[in-house]
């Protein structure tokens, strides 16, 4: 072996050594970087765990009364894990006045907490002992839904799920990013939506809203997706967003499946999760007695938070700058290094929910992980 191959192979090992990312946990991290075509950094991380929760796991017979409140199915969700950041809704879909329906509906559409449980997982090859469930059915007289919302709202995030879509033709299962505007063209949302009409390989990413108040669609703000690698929306997959200043970017299953850059929401915005049908012409019509069910097995996301109190740095000036590229995992650190010393990453990990050092800016870290790589290096080259 020549000397000049050495020297290559030693860099290598050393390179390797450096970019080398570790386990760890929040408490270590400063800042999270994502992978992808539009990575970003984000100041916190929180991960939602449905697995391993079966002394919570029953599954409620429906409600046949459009008026009757309910109230949450299990302890589960009057537990601080669930409360400080997710509440569940009971609105409904009467217009102003409270007497016609809103949209286009033809269907009185009711939110309940008791379309929200945790379930047994009963598959043949169950990788978990439970999952959340969110049910919606159609009912004599109207169609039971469920929805569920963050407590805060968030300025940039990348949310994913581990989640399936099962049941009747007829409804929409979606999670989103939302902002209120008082007109249409107001409105600020970054949707992922499944139609249980639609191919079951087929999912809807827009940037809201997708029509005009004429009723007229804008397709630039609209991609209707297909998932990857054969993969259906009844399969366990993971589903992500990626909410940033310059668009919003999906992935399924780690693979980037639609990007827009056109009406890419701007102001902090609720993180939303339902299952609903309203007999409109988006959702369409569910049968009477059909139910369908969107099932999440976790939800994890890295976020900028503007909860008073709350670390509020954005991606815009205050995190340190990307490296150019679609793959860039190399940083340019300004005059905010104390704000991010330590980079996480939530991609690529050996199993949900975890995280791993992608690098820190200490200069002893990095000359002990040169000389730890220099060291192996020389080994292995004696032994050759």
């Amino acid at each position: 072996m020549s000397w000049s191959f050495r020297s290559y192979f030693i860099q290598l090992i050393a390179l390797a050594a450096v970019s080398r990312a570790s386990p760890t946990n929040n408490d270590e991290c400063n800042c999270y970087l994502t992978n992808g075509s539009n990575s970003a950094y984000y100041s916190q991380h929180k991960f939602y765990d449905f697995r391993n929760l079966s002394k919570y796991a029953q599954v409620p017979s429906p409600i046949r009364n459009s008026s009757r409140k309910a109230g949450v199915t299990s302890d589960y969700f009057k537990s601080d894990t669930w409360d400080n950041t997710w509440s569940i809704q009971d609105w409904n879909n009467r217009g102003k006045g409270g007497v016609s329906l809103s949209g286009d509906a033809t269907v009185f559409m009711a939110n309940s907490p008791n379309n929200v449980y945790i379930q047994k997982n009963d598959d043949d090859d169950a990788a978990s002992d439970t999952f959340l469930t969110m049910r919606t059915m159609r009912m004599p007289g109207f169609q039971s839904a469920a929805e569920f919302e963050s407590v805060s709202t968030y300025h940039y995030v990348s949310v994913r799920m581990l989640a399936r879509v099962t049941g009747g033709a007829g409804a929409c299962m979606a999670l989103f990013t939302y902002l209120e505007g008082e007109d249409l063209a107001d409105v600020q949302e970054a949707d992922i939506e499944i139609l249980t009409r639609d191919p079951k390989n087929r999912i809807q990413y827009t940037n809201q809203p997708s029509f005009t108040d004429d009723g007229d669609d804008i397709p630039k703000a609209t991609r209707n997706g297909t998932l990857p690698k054969g993969l259906g929306w009844d399969d366990w997959v993971v589903h992500r967003l990626d909410w940033t200043p310059e668009r919003s970017v999906w992935y399924v299953q780690g693979k980037e499946v639609a990007s827009i850059e056109f009406q890419t929401p701007k102001d902090p915005a609720q993180i939303i999760l339902n299952a609903w049908s309203d007999g409109g012409s988006w959702s369409g019509n569910m049968s009477l007695g059909d139910a369908a069910y969107m099932q999440i097995q976790w939800i994890d996301m890295v976020y900028n938070t503007t909860k008073d109190g709350e670390d509020k740095r954005s991606l815009d000036g205050e995190m340190p700058e990307r490296s150019v590229g679609r793959e860039s995992s190399l940083f340019r650190r300004g005059d905010n290094d104390d704000e991010c010393k330590v980079v996480c990453s939530i991609d690529d990990v050996d199993k949900a929910g975890e995280t791993k050092v992608l690098s820190q800016s200490a200069a002893s870290h990095m000359v002990m992980h040169w000389t730890k790589a220099i060291v192996i290096g020389c080994v292995i080259l004696m032994a050759i």
